[in-house]
């Protein structure tokens, strides 16, 4: 960082960060009397509900491990961020435009690598969304249509294609001021025998998102037959990415989840989307790897699964 965050933007990040809106983006709350909310805390494993959330103080507790502090703190905790990289994503959160000591604010250069990687995986899904309705992407949509999605339907899930050429995607990246460095780190880009590349092409592309909206990762199904890669090809483990504890359609599926307090494991970004548009909204699916321990922590936290009321989930995966 070129310079510190002015103390009156990070105050009005708080004041516009409501501790009980940002904690229930992760989990389940449920009112426990005298103003408060509590849920299954998340940073250690418990049956009972020992997370305290107090909205008129903007704070919250975990009678059960010690854990507490405001919303920044939440979110430095839950997504192993610094204090400038929580502060960078509660600000994108409410449209607050940060700006730092030693010069003022300057796009692109004081922000931290998190939200530098977050805006490039961004930029890429707003590429691949808009290249999806381009000539070239014409079997992409006919794979789309043969299941029965419509474009609104691929819109409504940022459905999109990559180009099948060798570095589209970086130069387009490149051009909106992002390093090569960035790009590889992202898990965008890799570098090749010619340099640098796009690391998916010519394959049907789906955003996967953290359960605050972010588009950290990509899924990507190839469309030619002729392409001698895997059939599904994910991005590979990043800073914003453990596709162990990330399970795809969470963001779309949460509120619903803990409304039911059900959630319904399919196998794959067709299955998800299919699940939703037949009113199934509590469908998510893992991301290329089998459902795991870190899986289950997520459900349990959204449908507040306690020793004393179970939550439901439903297997629901290929006969294969």
């Amino acid at each position: 960082m070129a310079g510190r965050i002015r103390d009156e933007d990070i105050a009005a990040v708080r004041e516009r960060s409501p501790v009980d809106e940002v904690i229930g983006e992760y989990l389940q709350l449920r009112n426990a009397g005298g103003g408060s909310v509590k849920g299954l805390c998340p940073f250690h494993d418990e049956k009972t509900p020992s997370l305290n959330v107090t909205p008129s103080r903007g704070l919250w507790y975990c009678h059960g491990c010690g854990e507490g502090g405001d919303a920044i703190k939440f979110v430095q905790k839950i997504d192993a961020l610094a204090f400038t990289e929580a502060v960078e994503k509660l600000a994108a959160r409410a449209g607050i435009e940060l700006r730092y000591e030693q010069g003022g604010y300057v796009p692109g250069q004081e922000q931290s690598q998190r939200r530098r990687l977050v805006d490039a995986h961004r930029a890429a899904a707003e590429y691949y969304a808009g290249r999806l309705a381009g000539p070239d992407a014409g079997h992409a949509r006919s794979f789309l249509s043969e299941r029965g999605f419509e474009a609104a339907d691929a819109e409504r899930f940022g459905v999109g294609y990559s180009p099948a050429a060798w570095e589209e995607l970086t130069r387009h990246l490149r051009g909106r001021g992002f390093t090569d460095a960035e790009l590889v780190t992202a898990g965008l880009a890799r570098q090749g025998r010619r340099g640098l590349a796009d690391r998916f092409r010519g394959r049907l592309m789906w955003p996967i998102r953290d359960l605050s909206g972010d588009v950290i990762a990509f899924g990507a199904r190839k469309l030619d037959e002729a392409d001698d890669g895997p059939k599904y090809l994910n991005t590979p483990e990043t800073p914003l990415f453990r596709k162990s504890a990330v399970l795809y359609g969470a963001d779309l599926a949460k509120r619903e989840i803990a409304r039911r307090r059900q959630a319904v494991i399919v196998e794959g970004y067709t299955d998800v989307m299919a699940c939703h548009l037949a009113g199934v909204p509590t469908a998510v699916a893992t991301c290329g790897t089998s459902f795991g321990d870190e899986h289950v922590k997520v459900l349990r936290r959204l449908i507040m699964d306690t020793e004393g009321s179970a939550g439901e989930v439903i297997f629901t995966f290929d006969g294969d």
